[in-house]
């Protein structure tokens, strides 16, 4: 039962890391194409800073929910256990 346990949870950190990687690299394509083409049509007014920003936010709050977040998780699930296996 645990193994079965174990293999859900590491095949749900894995697709959410998978999440994460694919979702910066659309961030750093998408971005390069606009920064290219306000570069090469008006290059007085950089207007692609704002999706980069506002984009940029939301990829680092994906980084956070995948990389930090399950740390949290981690440390409830074993102290949860840990008064699971304390005698009353």
């Amino acid at each position: 039962m645990a193994y079965h346990d174990e293999l859900t949870r590491a095949k749900r950190v894995a697709g959410a890391k998978l999440a994460f990687y694919i979702h910066l690299t659309a961030y750093i394509a998408v971005n390069a194409l606009l920064i290219g083409i306000n570069l090469a049509t008006s290059a007085r007014h950089l207007w692609f800073l704002w999706p980069l920003l506002g984009w940029g936010l939301g990829v680092f709050l994906h980084a956070v929910a995948t990389f930090a977040l399950p740390t949290v998780a981690g440390v409830r699930r074993r102290m949860i256990e840990k008064e699971m296996r304390r005698k009353p």
